[in-house]
């Protein structure tokens, strides 16, 4: 970025006279303001990096300043200037959306230090947009970030199928992104105009459900007291994704396999056939296949609906893929709570790529999000994901063999190993202190004893804890 311009407003000539040169002789562009009500238009044809302005001005205040210039750029720094008196006015200022305030008088190093915050916040937005564009190589869609061989092979196929109207079925484990492949086909679809309906199959009882996909006239059954759409009718024309199909009950199954099958429905209480143009997708962490050899999923429904199949890869298959959705992901928290991202140490790294990701991205972006809210020092040690990560499976770890248990049990099964093993090389690393042990881990003493407990492992030493 070339020098970074500040625009400073205030009625007082001599705190903009102190400012311009405080600013100029830093190396910044200062420019000065004190008429409040010609900033829109002076801001527009200067285009500030950073805005400070006095919070209390005859005519105007700052909050309207702070207003207008959010309105014209969302990601430009506003600073508060403020006495003493009126600090609880600053802080709700920043609560609105100032990224910073001081109180007058200042001295030359807060004015600085404030104004040298803002600017790397304006480096790092201006940057993101410039990642943000590069990443569009790699960025398919509704936020899939990726470049493993496998999600490339995935969003192509996606890019294949999403101009025809052949239903998709997804499968995979949970927080893979099925809803964000679905808007990615949905996207890229002769629909992407027309309505996008989400429906989770394993949120609603069956009654609610059956009101909710195919709606209801008024009477139709107690407590209906007005005609309800239904969210299959909200969808015509466009897509409709049915989150965890596996949930539907016998009955809906059968009716959801006319709706497929006849391009038409029926609300409930109404004779009337409504003519449907809907696309369905279908979502499910399940094993539909052996649900259709215990008779709990309908055959026929199977085969309406796995035309086109896509089986979503888990986090841990991703090759390459954690640095690229971490780092966005840090970038993301961190964007919005106004400070830079915290550096990923490069033992951190290693603990965050071996890691087995169990809740894969899902799990990935609240692992990212903790440790931006925790951060204290802009750095990411492997001793904070301590209490970040559930378990770090490590390369001489052993868990049952795929096939030999349930996916369930045998992440149990991982668990239980890798906590044994991480309490006892705690308390070895600590001399058998506890409360160290625990601190070292980001938990508390009461959860480590937990641990203890759980996994049968001793403390050499209580007496020191």
């Amino acid at each position: 970025m070339e020098r970074a311009r500040i625009f400073v407003i205030d009625d007082e000539a001599a705190m903009l006279e102190n400012c311009d040169r405080l600013l100029s002789n830093a190396g910044y562009a200062c420019t000065t303001l004190a008429d409040p009500k010609a900033f829109r238009q002076l801001a527009a044809d200067t285009r500030p990096d950073v805005v400070i302005t006095d919070l209390r001005m005859p005519g105007a205040d700052g909050m309207s300043i702070l207003a207008a210039a959010v309105a014209d750029d969302a990601t430009r720094p506003v600073i508060m200037m403020t006495a003493h008196a009126t600090v609880a006015s600053a802080v709700a200022a920043v609560r609105a959306g100032a990224f910073d305030y001081i109180t007058k008088p200042f001295t030359a190093d807060q004015l600085l230090v404030a104004v040298e915050r803002a600017v790397r916040y304006r480096v790092l937005t201006v940057e993101n947009r410039s990642l943000r564009q590069q990443v569009a190589r790699t960025l398919r869609g509704d936020g899939i970030l990726g470049s493993s061989p496998v999600m490339t092979r995935l969003l192509a196929q996606a890019a294949k199928v999403a101009p025809t109207d052949a239903n998709v079925l997804l499968t995979g484990e949970s927080g893979t992104g099925k809803e964000l492949i679905t808007r990615f086909v949905h996207a890229h679809s002769r629909r992407h105009d027309r309505p996008f309906v989400a429906v989770d199959c394993a949120a609603m009882p069956e009654g609610l459900l059956e009101s909710e996909l195919f709606g209801h006239e008024r009477g139709a059954f107690t407590g209906a007291v007005q005609r309800k759409e239904g969210l299959l009718s909200t969808a015509n024309g466009g897509t409709v994704f049915l989150d965890e199909i596996g949930e539907l009950s016998i009955a809906l199954q059968a009716k959801l396999l006319r709706v497929l099958e006849q391009r038409q429905m029926r609300r409930l209480g109404d004779s009337r056939l409504i003519d449907l143009d809907i696309r369905v997708i279908a979502a499910t962490n399940s094993d539909l296949e052996a649900a259709v050899a215990d008779g709990s999923f309908r055959e026929d429904l199977f085969y309406r609906l796995n035309v086109v199949h896509f089986d979503l890869p888990p986090l841990r298959s991703r090759a390459g893929d954690v640095p690229i959705l971490m780092n966005a992901f840090l970038e993301e928290f961190a964007l919005a709570a106004h400070h830079l991202p915290p550096k990923v140490a490069p033992a951190a790294w290693a603990v965050l790529e071996r890691y087995a990701w169990p809740g894969n991205v899902r799990e990935l972006r609240n692992v990212a999000q903790r440790l931006v809210v925790l951060d204290d020092d802009g750095r990411i040690s492997e001793e904070d994901l301590g209490g970040a990560l559930r378990h770090v499976v490590s390369p001489g770890d052993s868990v049952s063999p795929a096939g030999t248990t349930t996916y369930a049990k045998a992440q149990d099964q991982a668990l239980r190993q890798f906590r044994r093993a991480y309490v006892a090389q705690m308390l070895a690393r600590h001399g058998g202190n506890v409360s160290h042990a625990a601190t070292a881990a980001g938990v508390s003493r009461r959860t480590f004893h937990r641990w203890l407990a759980e996994t049968q492992a001793t403390a050499p030493d209580e007496g020191t804890a």
